[in-house]
């Protein structure tokens, strides 16, 4: 008898524990951003703290209805029960099913995503010295981790030698140039050229900012707390990109590699693969952070207001960049490679959700652009990643588009997988472009061919079409960033490919028009290192 008391003990101060634990996680998560509540972990543990905060209320309220009358005490108990059960139950049946916007777009269509307007019919204008080409290196010798011994990261798991060279290869075949260093210099020519800066490349003194995308980046130690295998930026790739601008005679101090988020950093993986390097240019590599966690050698990012980005959406407030990034003359936007469970994918035009400040929202936040950016939208929606992508200090300073695809993640908020259309290894890529919305339609086509990326559904391609048509958008919508009563032309490029084998756009197929795409395919089984099919 005294057993099963002690039992009983046990098990309700288990509950009680259990109840209290889930109110903490569940405000943690949520107060800093509600949306939060949509997710998965959250709709799991939200009937566990509602219902525990309802006892907290009924023996409460039981306690001060004893001090009035003993009679209404003990009915105050059992209507609070029954009132625990009623709410509980609510909540478990009511959030998977809630009607927000994240909620609707976790769940989205049951259909795989479908162009609509088939493969092979491009829209927009390609840009770039070869317009609208797009390279796509692929070297499954650069990631060898089994998915158990160490980490990703690890240079005994990512060969650093060989993340060079598909760096190099990308450069290459992206200008047409015979080494890396040239490649650059024809990429800065190429810039100044057509954005009024004359006949000359990179000069000294000219600062090149890098968006990373670290939106995982979220506490002092990669592999430590509840995301122990997010996708987050391979140290190795952003070493390459690094040493290569290094190597052809850009001084450290001129670069700067940033990740202004709410909270986020760039981890010690990456700020130690470059300042192992003793050389005094990779010591003077600058980082620029919303967070150090106390790491040091990291600037906060401080907002520029003088140069605002204005957004079309009637929700949306204006926003800032950070001082450096204002400042810099050249960027480099440097994506990642994965699925997103609201917008379908999150490749470089969401980069810049890490870029911008809003203070109406509370400072580094994308705040209400998620609202614009639903996969459920239907085509012909306003998207501020057009304006994103468009904005002069933005996507108008971009040289360089490139995203990293070692090892991608299951979605934004999920670990790195193994690709079943990589056959069942890392995806082992890289994609170069100088044009912005012929690189992310590529990278969509292989997310999409992904049986695994299920989050690719719906119609994440509406931001592409918006972009290539931003003078005249299916939307109606005058794309002005900067707010001057100049609206954008059209920013790029965009089509599909014509079948996920054969991986062939227009130009491929002979067409003067749309996306060309130059696949390298480098592994010790390669011919030749840097050679193209």
């Amino acid at each position: 008898m005294v057993s099963g008391k002690k039992t009983r003990i046990w098990e309700k101060a288990l509950l009680v524990l259990l109840g209290a634990a889930s109110l903490v996680w569940f405000l943690a998560r949520v107060l800093p951003k509600p949306s939060r509540a949509a997710y998965p972990c959250q709709r799991a543990s939200a009937p566990l703290a509602g219902g525990f905060l309802v006892w907290l209320a009924g023996v409460a309220g039981a306690r001060f209805l004893r001090h009035r009358a003993l009679r209404c005490s003990t009915a105050g108990v059992r209507w609070a029960g029954a009132a625990a059960v009623v709410i509980a139950a609510f909540l478990l049946l009511w959030l998977p099913l809630a009607p927000t916007e994240e909620a609707a777009a976790q769940r989205g269509p049951a259909v795989p995503f479908r162009p609509s307007e088939g493969p092979n019919a491009p829209m927009g204008t390609g840009q770039g010295i070869h317009p609208g080409r797009v390279v796509w290196v692929h070297d499954p010798d650069a990631t060898r981790w089994d998915g158990k011994t160490g980490n990703w990261w690890d240079d005994a798991n990512t060969d650093p030698a060989a993340v060079a060279r598909m760096m190099e290869a990308g450069l290459r075949n992206l200008t047409g140039a015979k080494t890396a260093s040239q490649a650059w210099e024809m990429l800065f020519r190429h810039f100044n050229r057509t954005h009024g800066g004359g006949e000359r490349g990179y000069r000294r003194g000219e600062k090149i900012a890098i968006k990373i995308n670290c939106n995982q980046d979220r506490s002092p130690e990669w592999g430590k707390g509840a995301r122990p295998l997010n996708g987050l930026p391979s140290p190795h790739a952003v070493y390459a990109v690094v040493s290569q601008l290094i190597e052809a005679g850009v001084p450290g101090q001129d670069i700067l590699l940033f990740e202004a988020a709410q909270g986020r950093n760039i981890g010690s993986p990456i700020y130690n693969k470059i300042r192992a390097n003793p050389k005094p240019d990779f010591q003077a590599v600058q980082f620029v952070v919303n967070n150090d966690y106390g790491l040091g050698g990291r600037v906060l990012a401080q907002p520029d207001k003088s140069n605002p980005i204005r957004f079309a959406g009637p929700s949306l407030t204006e926003a800032f960049l950070p001082q450096p990034v204002v400042e810099a003359r050249y960027m480099i936007n440097m994506a990642l490679f994965r699925p997103h469970f609201m917008a379908g994918v999150t490749l470089c035009a969401k980069n810049h959700f890490g870029s911008v400040y809003f203070p109406a929202a509370g400072g580094w936040t994308p705040g209400s652009l998620h609202n614009y950016i639903s996969r459920t939208s239907p085509l012909g929606s306003y998207n501020p990643l057009v304006e994103l992508i468009g904005h002069r200090h933005l996507g108008g300073k971009t040289v360089l588009y490139l995203i990293d695809g070692l090892y991608p993640s299951e979605h934004n908020e999920g670990n790195v997988i193994r690709f079943a259309s990589f056959g069942d290894g890392w995806a082992a890529s890289l994609f170069f472009s100088q044009d912005p919305v012929a690189i992310d339609s590529v990278a969509l086509d292989f997310l999409a061919a992904e049986p695994r990326a299920t989050n690719v559904t719906g119609n994440p391609d509406n931001y592409l079409h918006e972009a290539a048509l931003a003078a005249k958008p299916p939307s109606g919508v005058k794309y002005d960033p900067e707010g001057d009563g100049v609206p954008l032309q059209s920013l790029g490029v965009h089509e599909h490919w014509n079948n996920p084998k054969d991986k062939k756009y227009s130009r491929n197929l002979g067409k003067s028009e749309g996306i060309e795409l130059i696949a390298v395919e480098l592994s010790r089984k390669s011919a030749t290192a840097g050679g193209s099919r």
